[in-house]
């Protein structure tokens, strides 16, 4: 592999890179083939760790919307449809930021969107927690939502195109138990700071505010010691920069290891290219793109649906605000629990089976929460849907990476992610209208419905992934 300028061709025409050309595209096969080949080592799971902690800010900002939503419901006189916009602000930034941001990162490079998106984030957020009434609240959130848009899709892309694949999907497992902590978090404390009403003469849900947006300009400096993804370098022509970066990561790997790093499998060049967005509806990459677009949609009622409706659905049960944050915050503590347990099944069971039976159980613990009644049954039943949840979630986001090229997949997964948010946005305005008129079973029931579709849906049209490498799927 060289950095070596190409010799001009003859009659004046500018030299088609590597990365463009038909029939394969040697130096993408080898970066990832050096890539692939390294042992895991204390340089992987720092980078792990710093990606992972950024998850748990856009976890925070998900699940803080129900919060907020149950708190200034009170405060405020917030009525059904405040409420709903309360919720659905945050997830209309997110529709936006997910469908610019991550078509931005095929374009202009992860690690550039990782620092653009967090930053916006911040600032806006910080910004939302001085919001003088409900208009400046939604519109800030908006923006901070549109921040971080493309987060959770960069999390995925980002570590999946550095990790070796024999521990891809355990290491994205372990980012997204870091990040998942961010969800009982910012239930305690809303819990704590509802209870509190202020903390220094500010009132308690300005800080949950303030404290997402501190948190995520800490990690903004930690993020700018991370390199571009080799595997995006190499498909962009830049071989040369590719190559220092590997050279660099062997070198630390090594290092670390004590131990001589693998000689490099010879592996026949696959087509990694720059391609137009329109690719991914052709060939194949059609069948999976309708596949996944599906789920996107679906997996946002019965995933986010629990979560960011959570405080409300128990308010509506007859809980005070403060007891029904502190069911939820127990119930959510299932979310990091059942995050680690799927980093062992994570690489032994098929992604696309370890889906379909966390889907189920989320169904049938949504369907006991939704009748339950007593304190210790809404808890029990809550937990243990949101294990379940986890375990759907790191399958889903270790399958959606290993659907499309290097070319295509920050663009491809994030736009069919958008799809969660836009569904995300309509959401809390049907299922509190559901709620209001026929109550949570009711609403628990249509998400087990359409957590069974999904269940077809992925049995149907997704493909066998596991353990393959990103480059042959």
């Amino acid at each position: 592999m060289t950095d070596a300028a190409p010799r001009p061709e003859r009659c004046g025409r500018t030299p088609v890179p590597a990365a463009q050309r038909p029939g394969g595209n040697p130096a993408a096969t080898r970066v990832a083939a050096r890539l692939d080949r390294l042992p895991a080592s204390r340089w992987h799971r720092r980078v792990t760790l710093v990606v992972g902690v950024g998850a748990f800010f856009d976890l925070y900002e998900v699940f803080l919307g129900g919060v907020l939503a149950a708190v200034l419901a009170d405060r405020w006189g917030l009525g059904h449809l405040a409420k709903s916009s309360v919720i659905a602000a945050g997830f209309l930034g997110m529709f936006v930021g997910a469908n610019v941001l991550s078509v931005l990162a095929d374009r202009l490079g992860r690690r550039r969107m990782f620092l653009v998106n967090l930053g916006g984030y911040a600032l806006f957020s910080l910004a939302a927690a001085a919001a003088p009434d409900l208009g400046w609240l939604l519109g800030l959130r908006f923006l901070a939502g549109l921040g971080l848009g493309a987060e959770l899709v960069l999390v995925d892309t980002y570590l999946a195109e550095l990790l070796p694949r024999a521990v891809r999907g355990r290491y994205l497992a372990h980012a997204y138990t870091l990040g998942f902590v961010g969800v009982p978090v910012a239930a305690l404390l809303g819990a704590r700071l509802v209870a509190g009403h202020q903390l220094l003469g500010v009132d308690g849900w300005r800080w949950l505010l303030v404290a997402g947006a501190l948190g995520a300009a800490f990690l903004q400096v930690m993020r700018r010691q991370l390199p571009e993804s080799p595997r995006w370098l190499s498909v962009q022509g830049r071989t040369g920069e590719a190559d220092r970066i590997v050279t660099d990561i062997e070198r630390r790997v090594a290092a670390e290891t004590g131990t001589s790093l693998p000689s490099v499998p010879d592996v026949e060049p696959v087509p990694e290219r720059r391609v137009p967005l329109g690719e991914m509806f052709h060939g194949e990459h059609r069948r999976r793109t309708l596949m996944w677009w599906i789920f996107q949609v679906l997996q946002t009622v019965g995933y986010y649906g629990f979560g960011s409706l959570a405080p409300v659905v128990l308010t509506a049960k007859g809980h005070t605000v403060t007891d029904s944050l502190l069911y939820a915050a127990l119930g959510y503590c299932g979310y990091p629990i059942g995050s680690a347990l799927s980093v062992p099944l994570i690489d032994r069971v098929e992604r696309r089976t370890l889906i379909i039976a966390s889907a189920l159980g989320m169904a049938a613990c949504g369907l006991a929460f939704g009748f339950a009644t007593a304190p210790w049954a809404i808890i029990t039943f809550g937990f243990l849907l949101t294990v379940c949840s986890n375990v759907f979630s790191n399958a889903f986001h270790v399958y959606q990476t290993e659907l499309f090229p290097t070319a295509l997949r920050s663009s491809a997964i994030g736009i069919a992610y958008s799809l969660s948010r836009l569904t995300s946005v309509v959401l809390p305005f049907v299922a509190l209208s559901v709620l209001t008129a026929l109550g949570p079973v009711a609403v628990f029931t249509g998400s087990a419905v359409l957590l069974v579709l999904l269940c077809l849906d992925v049995a149907l049209l997704g493909p066998r992934t596991t353990g393959r490498s990103l480059e042959r799927i």
